[in-house]
Formats: C-alpha cells, sequence, structure tokens
C-alpha cells in the first residue's frame, strides 16, 4: 500500500525549533529573515518570542581580562497569512532582523576598553521591518507560486568607545537617531503535498538609510591636532550629520520533505553580503583621514566576509497532537578578525524543540538551540588588533504560539 505524507500533520514539528532560529550570527545578523509564516497552507498566524544569552569573554592586547561582553537579549516576530482564493495569498510579517548589544563593564584599570572615568565600550543596534507579501499559485496543479511585496524598515543605534584600546577614538560617541526607509522582497515556491515537499527561494533587496547622528570626538579639542588643520577640515568636539547606513540584502533557501508518513527533513541555507557592509559616521571619518593619509578615511564598523549559514533539522510526528524536532546548524561569521564591537567568528549549533497542538486549530511550540562559537581577534577600524576571544558559547529558547485553519 502507498504511504499517505499528511502534510499539516508532518509539518506540525517544523516551526517549533524556528522559535529559536538565528543568534549572534555573522554580522549584525539576528532573526534569519524567515518568511516561512507565509508559506503555510490555508489561514495562519504566529506570535514568537526568542531570548538570547551568549558568553563573549576574552582578553585584551596586554593580556588583561575581559569579562562577558555580550548583553542578552530578546526579541519577537509575528505572521500572519491568508488564501484570498485559490490562486492568491496575502500576509504581513514583523521581525526584527539586525542588531547587537555588546558591553565592556568593569573597574578603571580592569582592561584596555574601560576608560579613565569607569565608563566601558558599548554598543547597541536596532532594527524592525515590517513585510507585505502578495502571491500567486500558478500551474495546473497550482504547484509553484511567485510572491513579493514591499519591506519597511526602521533602523538606530548607539556606539560608545571606551579605553586606549581605540587610542585617540577614546570616549568617542555616537548616537543614530531611528529612520525609516524601504526595500522589497521576492521569491518562488514548489510544493508537492502528496511527499510533503515544498522549496523556496527568497531575495530580500538592501534598504539605503539616511539617519540623523550625532557625533562626539574629544580628542579634536585635545591640543594634538592642529588648529589649522582643524579650521581647514572643518572639524569640532561635536557634529550634528546625516549618516547613510545601507543594510544588507540576503538570500534565504527554505526545503522540506517527507521521509514517511510521519518523518519530515528540512534544510535552511542562507547567504548575507556583509563585505558589503559599513558604518561610517561624519566626524569619525574626518578625524580619520588624518591617521590614514588618505581621502578613503576608516569605517566605525566593517566585515571582511560574506555571512554563510546552513541548518539541517528532522521532524517526528509521535503523536497526531505532539512532534519534536531536532537540527544542527553551522555559520561562517564574516571574517576574522572583526571589529572589537562583536568579535565572534560564526558558530556550530544544535537543538532540540517540540510542538504541542492544543486544539485542531492552535498549537504551542517550544525550542532551544546550544551554541559554540568560533575564536576570533577583536580588531579597530585601523586593523589593529585589540584583544581575542576564545571557547566562548550561548544558547537560544523561544516559544511560539499558532492558529491555522485550512
Amino acid at each position: 500500500m502507498r504511504a499517505t505524507f499528511h502534510l499539516k500533520t508532518l509539518t506540525v514539528a517544523v516551526a517549533a525549533l524556528s522559535v529559536a532560529s538565528v543568534a549572534s550570527a555573522a554580522g549584525l545578523d539576528r532573526s534569519g529573515q524567515d518568511i516561512t509564516a507565509f508559506l503555510q497552507d490555508g489561514t495562519y498566524a504566529e506570535a514568537v518570542y526568542t531570548y538570547i544569552d551568549a558568553d563573549v569573554s576574552g582578553k585584551d592586547s596586554s593580556g588583561n581580562k575581559i569579562d562577558d561582553i555580550a548583553e542578552s537579549y530578546d526579541f519577537f516576530r509575528y505572521g500572519v497569512k491568508a488564501d484570498i482564493n485559490e490562486t492568491f495569498s496575502v500576509g504581513v510579517l514583523y521581525d526584527e532582523p539586525f542588531g547587537a548589544a555588546a558591553d565592556y563593564t568593569g573597574d578603571i584599570g580592569d582592561n584596555n576598553f574601560i576608560d579613565a572615568n569607569g565608563e566601558g565600550t558599548n554598543v547597541e543596534v536596532r532594527t524592525e521591518s515590517i513585510t507585505g507579501i502578495l502571491g500567486a499559485k500558478l500551474g495546473e496543479n497550482k504547484s509553484f507560486q511567485v510572491y513579493g511585496g514591499p519591506v519597511a524598515q526602521r533602523v538606530k543605534a548607539d556606539v560608545k568607545l571606551r579605553g586606549t584600546a581605540y587610542s585617540a577614538a577614546n570616549g568617542y560617541t555616537t548616537h543614530i537617531s531611528a529612520d525609516q526607509d524601504y526595500g522589497w522582497l521576492a521569491g518562488v515556491a514548489y510544493s508537492k503535498p502528496e511527499i510533503a515537499l515544498k522549496a523556496a527561494l527568497t531575495y530580500r533587496s538592501e534598504i539605503e538609510h539616511k539617519a540623523p547622528a550625532a557625533e562626539v570626538y574629544p580628542f579634536v579639542d585635545s591640543g594634538l591636532i592642529p588648529a589649522p588643520v582643524v579650521s581647514a577640515l572643518g572639524l569640532s568636539v561635536e557634529r550634528s550629520s546625516t549618516i547613510e547606513i545601507t543594510t544588507p540584502e540576503s538570500v534565504n533557501f527554505d526545503f522540506q520533505t517527507g521521509i514517511n508518513p510521519t518523518t519530515l527533513a528540512t534544510a535552511k541555507v542562507r547567504w548575507v553580503p556583509w563585505s558589503d557592509f559599513a558604518i561610517v559616521p561624519s566626524l569619525y571619518n574626518d578625524v580619520s583621514k588624518l591617521s590614514t593619509e588618505d581621502d578613503e578615511g576608516l569605517s566605525l564598523v566593517s566585515y571582511d566576509k560574506d555571512q554563510w549559514q546552513v541548518e539541517l533539522g528532522l521532524a517526528k510526528r509521535l503523536t497526531p497532537a505532539l512532534a519534536v524536532t531536532g537540527n544542527v546548524g553551522w555559520d561562517s561569521g564574516a571574517g576574522n578578525p572583526v571589529t572589537s564591537l562583536g568579535p565572534i567568528e560564526g558558530y556550530y549549533s544544535a537543538g532540540l524543540g517540540a510542538k504541542y497542538n492544543v486544539t485542531e486549530n492552535w498549537a504551542v511550540s517550544a525550542g532551544g538551540k546550544y551554541l559554540w562559537f568560533g575564536d576570533a581577534k577583536g580588531q579597530i577600524p585601523s586593523k589593529t588588533i585589540v584583544s581575542n576571544f576564545e571557547d566562548n558559547d550561548g544558547f537560544v529558547l523561544g516559544m511560539k504560539l499558532s492558529y491555522q485553519a485550512q
């Protein structure tokens, strides 16, 4: 007798680990920009909470201990999707795709990232995105679907450089006010329900932001820069200007297929060109031109390599209402040495999750992952190595409430 792959019962487990999908990945990547809520059958809605706690500690170039600089953080993801008819579907997704949270703490003299006043280096970057999607199913069996739509994204950031590790930039501060701008998404998907197969390739455009930025650079008033140079370059201790930040484009590939009537194999691949990304505040860049002796100057944050992320998993239905998942993952990181504001070179991960159908339509999911971070050397924008971080790890926890009606 031919086995029947019941897509709805098999996929009961697929999203269980996506509640804790991406954490401390390359560059500023956080949520993984997941769109699988839109690819669900029928009417679907989800609310996802993710909590991330990492231990990132090491030593500065003088051999002083650096305690954990990674601040724990959490974020939400929401998604709704509905079919207009047999051909067209619409959806709205909310997530927090990019971010950073690092804080060097301690007493005066503990390490080279704390200044003479006891204030430590700190960075916080937050983004929010809302994506609207319209999809159209094609073909005699509606097996193919093309989809796309606009993306509204908001970004803000604060950076404080403190301590002798940053040399003349010790004391530099920038506040980048919230800015909203727009991009787009497009993709194609294929499904074969009789074997629980789904595959989707999604492209997201880069988004160019022009945000107000307020900078403070005490070094300009130190007397070490000749007054005629300060005047000629239009330098001052404080500057309010506009900064251009382009969040990167990305490509996601999502795949699943039934192995037998109760087991599903899954795969995710993600690519983000972080080597094209940079944060270049105006005053910081102008002052750096003096030390580099060229017209290009330095970026406050930049990366050398692109990010690749791969995740493989299995989902098993244990009862009609309960399913479990397990997966392993790898993130390439964005180069090593890497910025001292995020000294991690990718990771390996392993996770478990479960999903329970409370009723025919409502389900609760929970998942967790353990992360083994790659060792990394921290560098300042001049490419000088100022720290070394080894043997670090972290974990991710997530919960999801979902509704589905066919």
